[in-house]
């Protein structure tokens, strides 16, 4: 393709999402904005003699995704490390760990990440298992949900943790029946070892952030929010290579960035966040006016906030109900006071407490000051009293929809200690709908795939897309609560308008006359496949601001 002011789009379907006329067949792209849209015979009248023609060849033509939840720099890092995300079972991670010791003999550390916590019995990795690959030096592999990670003896030994080392109070030192350290860190007991590894450079952060990008652009993600944007995890601060890379041009998606909220703090941290915001480049396409607020951890390792109990693995119930990073009291006056500040809170709430937690703090705060459009992203176990909060408390639901199937850490990890009653709760996305409630979408890549077409297919099947690393699983087949299904269009609608709303991009997200145009064609046309099939689509060419970022080449 080459670069020209005008492209006419042609030769398939457009999905818009713009309610006022959701389809067209041809588009017209002058100068980067969207010039006109509709009938191909009226577009193609208004297309000037050099106009480009773009054959959908049959595709669909939809607004570039955008992903209300990802984690790019951390994605970019890891697969220039050990990166385990396209592989599943112990037996193959351990190959490709020893594979990657032997081809860097000179790292000091063995790092990466992507491990799936139901490879391995009860969740957990031992030690042991890392040792046998990486003897001599200190191995940190972070799991595919950022909530655990798994480390060697030689990594325990230089962190001074050891059988008579206390849980920190935001997480959890997995031990063996004699109290010895076993090889997993959940949550805040990651800071225990993660800052002690070798920190990536300036150089090392901005090539991860760069071919994030471009990887995202092969997906047709064209803009993004990036949900931690501050030092999380043993991960540095990505504001200064956001910052870097905007003033000298290369980023070339519109982003948010959630600037992290330190659980360990309180609202004297506003002031310093207010400070991070105020650097953003003028006229530039990174603005960090969001900020995350990490509220529980998850239900795989006990740590995602509960109303009742979990069940043990014989279904009696424990006297653990997770945990609540922010004390509740507190979290009302901070999300009042960083509503007021102007900044919009991007809320993690997996568990029902940690959920009703979050929706009471917005209630507590009354009116909003501003248009700051919060949100609660993940929303996994959501009470039912809880379900129409959403829409009448004006918060959106941001849908990480890949994960609601049925898949080993689902079947085998939580349902067994939620319980028929709560797992019957999950992912309730038909009823977020029937609610009236605004919804957004993202990945949370690299916890899971960053490709939109794959959870789009399971938002509308609740069932495993083939190929996935669970698809031979024995009941990825079997719909996930099958009456939460939601249709295509209001799937589609939420990955691309309903992402851009919450990122305030108003002239993104929809395929309409005057808007940039941000856009993504597609090999085939969805809509017109069967469901089970939906899958099966590929981005074909992405464009940003009407420039080609991307065009695959098979």
């Amino acid at each position: 393709m080459g670069d020209l002011s005008e492209f006419l789009f042609r030769g398939g379907r457009v999905f818009t999402a713009d309610s006022a006329m959701p389809w067209a067949e041809a588009v017209l792209v002058r100068d980067g904005v969207i010039a006109a849209v509709g009938a191909a015979r009226e577009v193609e009248r208004l297309a000037g003699p050099g106009a480009e023609p773009v054959d959908l060849a049959g595709g669909l033509l939809t607004p570039g995704f955008v992903d209300a939840h990802a984690h790019p720099v951390q994605a970019g890092l890891e697969r220039a490390r050990c990166d385990l995300a396209e592989l599943y079972g112990e037996d193959a991670y351990l190959r490709r760990i020893a594979e990657y010791a032997a081809a860097n003999p000179g790292k000091e550390w063995v790092d990466g990440g992507g491990w799936d916590m139901s490879a391995f019995p009860g969740g957990l990795p031992h030690r042991r298992a890392l040792d046998s690959v990486v003897p001599d030096r200190p191995a940190y592999l972070i799991q595919r949900d950022h909530h655990a990670a798994w480390v060697n003896t030689r990594a325990l030994e230089l962190a001074g943790i050891g059988r008579d080392t206390p849980d920190p109070v935001d997480g959890r030192i997995e031990r063996d029946e004699d109290g010895t350290p076993s090889g997993v860190l959940h949550e805040g007991a990651m800071e225990l070892v993660g800052p002690l590894a070798p920190r990536p450079t300036g150089e090392d952060l901005r090539a991860a952030l760069l071919d994030a990008q471009a990887y995202l652009f092969s997906q047709g993600v064209t803009g993004w929010q990036d949900a931690i944007v501050g030092a999380y995890a043993g991960s540095d601060d990505q504001l200064p290579v956001y910052l870097e890379a905007d003033a000298a041009g290369l980023l070339r998606a519109r982003v948010v960035g959630a600037l992290w909220w330190d659980r360990a703090r309180g609202r004297e941290q506003i002031e310093e966040l207010a400070d991070k915001r105020s650097r953003a480049v003028p006229g530039g396409r990174f603005h960090p006016t969001s900020v995350k607020i990490m509220q529980d951890g998850i239900p795989e390792n006990f740590t995602a906030a509960m109303i009742d109990p979990y069940l043990d693995g014989c279904g009696c119930l424990t006297d653990r109900r997770g945990l609540s990073y922010v004390d509740p009291a507190d979290l009302r006056g901070y999300v009042a006071a960083l509503d007021r500040a102007g900044f919009q809170v991007h809320f993690h709430a997996i568990g029902d407490r940690a959920v009703r937690e979050a929706l009471d703090a917005f209630e507590a705060m009354g009116p909003s000051s501003g248009d700051l459009r919060h949100h609660i992203a993940h929303v996994q176990v959501v009470h039912p009293d809880d379900v129409p909060r959403f829409a009448a408390l004006g918060v959106a639901a941001n849908l990480q929809m890949l994960w609601a199937t049925h898949h080993a850490q689902m079947d085998e990890l939580c349902i067994p200690f939620l319980g028929d009653e709560r797992a019957a709760w999950q992912y309730p996305f038909a009823d977020l709908v029937a609610a009236g409630t605004r919804l957004c979408a993202g990945s949370d890549w690299p916890v899971s795939s960053a490709d939109p077409i794959q959870a789009i297919h399971v938002a509308v099947n609740r069932t495993e897309p083939g190929g996935s690393v669970h698809a031979s699983y024995p009941t990825a087949a079997t719909p996930l609560l099958p009456e939460q299904r939601i249709s295509l269009e209001t799937a589609l609608t939420a990955y691309t308008a309903g992402s851009a709303w919450i990122n305030r991009d108003a002239d993104g997200g929809s395929i309409t006359p005057g808007k940039r145009a941000d856009l993504a064609v597609l090999d085939r046309d969805p809509f017109t496949l069967d469901p089970a099939d939906i899958w099966t689509t590929r981005v074909r060419a992405t464009f940003v601001s009407g420039e080609p970022v991307h065009e695959r080449k098979d």
